[in-house]
């Protein structure tokens, strides 16, 4: 949406070869095939697109710790589908401790990495990079993905800081001290290193878990989605530019991604759809001893759902990282706060009347937790004395 909105003002030409200049080399995914390169409009059909969070200190600000302090783990593994006729999305999140299989995948050194019959799905970048994590998910979902991308922490950082910044409500209060995230009830306005840990924190928030941090992470990018399709940063030419050069300059791409018009076409087939038909997900599962497992059969039918392309209608609840905004009944009004730096959410339409859900859409079990880019949710905190 960034670009294709770019390429609408005076300094286009120079604006979008800044943009493709900025962009990494990209990566070849495992069935991926070069055909043309769709030009600036809405993509035709639907889309599935991996985007996979490294938690990798490599090329990073020292603050976060030496590039050897960590490995390089797909910490945070999201798959977004858009329908076939562009008119519903959804985003689903894959835990990090989820026990799957890893098949073969290619090793960008030469040669291949064994398949593996268990193991945890965010060690895929270490045994093969973005490809196997593609390979991972198609495989366990039965999905094909022609499309992927891969963020590190400057990435969410200058996504967050391009738009001036994400609005988030918090219901209960945040301690963390391994992220340094202490935030009061309210609404607070996050960007740069503040919006990356907001994401990152396990501790600070529900039960300190990696599925309530999902949780969490789904009431800011929810928030993300309004603020991006807000009248003041479409409106807005410079934070139109900064968003598409901070995915372009930030992001490591899949060589089918790689490539300004097809990011555009992606974006133009995202930008009408309703909010309320933009569901964020996780996957259904189970505890077992060191993680979770895939929850059957409530996890193969949710897959199927997106495989038919049906619009999803979540059965579940919010999760207990995350709340419905107790004001999104009423006329939006400043949230209640001691914290000085709290701010009103200026892209809430809690007032609105929701659209209603497709009459062929497939209700999900309620195992699946989740929301709707349109659902104002706030985050639930955990203070220290309840860690």
């Amino acid at each position: 949406m960034a670009v294709v909105l770019v390429s609408g003002v005076s300094v286009a030409a120079i604006a979008t070869l800044d943009v493709a200049s900025s962009a990494q080399p990209g990566v070849h995914l495992a069935n991926e095939t070069n055909g043309p390169v769709p030009q600036i409009g809405a993509i035709t059909g639907g889309v599935n697109l991996l985007i996979v969070g490294s938690d990798s200190r490599k090329g990073q600000d020292p603050s976060f710790g030496p590039e050897d302090s960590t490995g390089d783990l797909n910490d945070v593994t999201m798959l977004l589908h858009i329908s076939q006729d562009h008119t519903n999305a959804s985003v689903i999140s894959f835990p990090r401790d989820m026990f799957v299989p890893i098949p073969a995948c290619p090793d960008p050194s030469g040669g291949t990495f064994n398949s593996m019959s268990r193991q945890k799905i965010n060690t895929t970048l270490t045994y093969g990079g973005l490809a196997c994590t593609v390979l991972t998910v198609e495989k366990l979902t039965g999905l094909t993905i022609p499309f992927a991308a891969e963020v590190q922490f400057s990435g969410v950082m200058a996504m967050s800081t391009a738009v001036g910044g994400v609005p988030v409500c918090v219901a209960e209060e945040i301690q963390d001290e391994y992220t340094g995230t202490f935030l009061k009830p309210g609404m607070h306005t996050l960007e740069g290193v503040a919006a990356l840990q907001f994401l990152r924190t396990r501790h600070g928030v529900g039960d300190g878990s990696d599925l309530t941090r999902i949780n969490n992470q789904q009431v800011f990018m929810s928030a993300l989605v309004r603020t991006i399709k807000s009248a003041s940063t479409l409106s807005d030419p410079l934070k139109v530019y900064s968003l598409a050069k901070a995915v372009t300059a930030n992001m490591k791409l899949s060589d089918s991604l790689n490539n300004v018009s097809v990011i555009a076409s992606i974006a133009v087939a995202l930008k009408d759809i309703d909010l309320n038909q933009v569901v964020f997900v996780q996957v259904p599962t189970g505890g077992t001893t060191g993680g979770v497992l895939p929850l059957q059969p409530d996890f193969k039918e949710l897959f199927t759902a997106v495989a038919a392309d049906k619009a999803l209608k979540l059965g579940g609840t919010t999760g207990r990282g995350a709340t419905l905004d107790p004001s999104a009944t009423a006329t939006p009004t400043p949230a209640a706060t001691t914290d000085a730096s709290a701010t009103p959410d200026p892209t809430a339409s809690a007032g609105a009347t929701p659209i209603p859900t497709p009459t062929d859409a497939t209700t999900l079990s309620e195992s699946a937790t989740g929301q709707t880019a349109g659902e104002l949710t706030c985050s639930v905190g955990r203070t220290l004395n309840n860690q």
